[in-house]
């Protein structure tokens, strides 16, 4: 007789106790996480499973079958240089939750962010800022769902490491008797499948894996520099005053020229564990040998280095950019 498939309550994979190299093993199929989960939440031992999108994209296909409620969730630091990208697979009611508030310097206020938002004419239901570690506008946030929802069902979307996860287990601990918990982590795909949880009689919310964004630098570094390009704290932003023929270094990772323009400042919005360091740029060959672009930066425009955060310029500036050729680099308007 056929064993009964039963799934990991921490990240969603089908559980299997007979090859422990692949996925889901666990040492018993009478658990209720998988090995993975379990060194996860009590050894802080992170095992990376790069998912591909398409399986994701064919997720996103599937709530597009449903007319249920959709949170599309955003991390404030490392906004997606695409949002308008979801509606590529569904036509749900979304609400744009911008996560991580708590990240952002308290004087940045709450409406100003959102203003930011509602000027590019997103398709959205509305927009909420958050932050679960916090359990900031968390109230609101349930009541937000409570006044768009279809159905009993409320899925969470979004790229990988923008705290869906987070989110859920502090919507549960808030209103729900409901004690699972699932599984949270600093590395991309922790979350493998979907997971269905029941918050009550009138609400579920279903937990995706999340879109993988190959430009994001979390997916070229070690778990221990993970955790240093992660902020766990409000943002102490470090304003530089540069002049042509000038560079900062970012946590040896980052290399910024400024090759073009008057005098200027940039202002680094990043983890508060990256070292700064400002030099002459002819005076050190550091990271040189690293891929440059060129980048021609606007009036108040940021500098966007997707998965360590953003730098803020005043001044229209042409600056040369060394960094892994993998990681995503580009300009926006300011957002703070």
């Amino acid at each position: 007789m056929d064993k009964e498939k039963k799934y990991c309550i921490g990240c969603g994979i089908l559980l299997q106790d007979e090859n422990m190299t692949q996925e889901g093993y666990t040492t018993s199929i009478d658990n209720d996480i998988c090995s993975r989960c379990f060194r996860m939440r009590n050894y802080g031992e992170y095992q990376i499973i790069t998912k591909s999108n398409e399986e994701y994209i064919d997720i996103l296909k599937s709530v597009n079958k449903t007319n249920d409620l959709v949170l599309y969730m955003v991390d404030l630091l490392n906004i997606d240089k695409d949002l308008t990208y979801i509606r590529n697979y569904i036509n749900n009611k979304v609400i744009l939750v911008l996560n991580k508030r708590d990240i952002l310097p308290k004087s940045v206020k709450d409406n100003k962010i959102i203003e930011y938002f509602r000027n590019m004419d997103l398709d959205f239901q509305d927009i909420i800022v958050v932050s679960p570690n916090k359990n900031y506008n968390i109230d609101e946030l349930l009541l937000m769902i409570k006044k768009y929802k279809t159905s009993k069902n409320v899925y969470v979307v979004g790229h990988t490491n923008v705290g869906k996860s987070t989110l859920i287990n502090k919507l549960m601990k808030n209103y729900s008797d409901n004690k699972c918990e699932l599984t949270m982590s600093p590395l991309p795909s922790t979350t493998l499948n979907k997971i269905s949880i029941k918050l009550n009689d009138d609400l579920t919310l279903v937990d995706t894996p999340g879109l993988v964004d190959r430009g994001n630098i979390v997916n070229y570094v070690d778990a221990s520099l993970l955790k240093k390009i992660n902020p766990k704290k409000e943002i102490k932003p470090k304003t530089y005053q540069l002049k042509k023929g000038q560079c900062l270094i970012i946590g040896d990772l980052i290399r910024i020229d400024y090759i073009e323009g008057n005098k200027n400042s940039f202002t680094v919005f990043m983890s508060n564990d990256l070292k700064i360091e400002r030099f002459n740029s002819e005076s050190v060959d550091k990271l040189k040998d690293m891929f440059s672009q060129s980048l021609d930066v606007l009036f108040h425009e940021d500098i966007v280095i997707s998965g360590l955060g953003f730098v803020k310029v005043v001044e229209k500036a042409k600056i040369i950019v060394y960094a892994d050729r993998n990681i995503d680099i580009f300009t926006r308007r300011s957002l703070i």
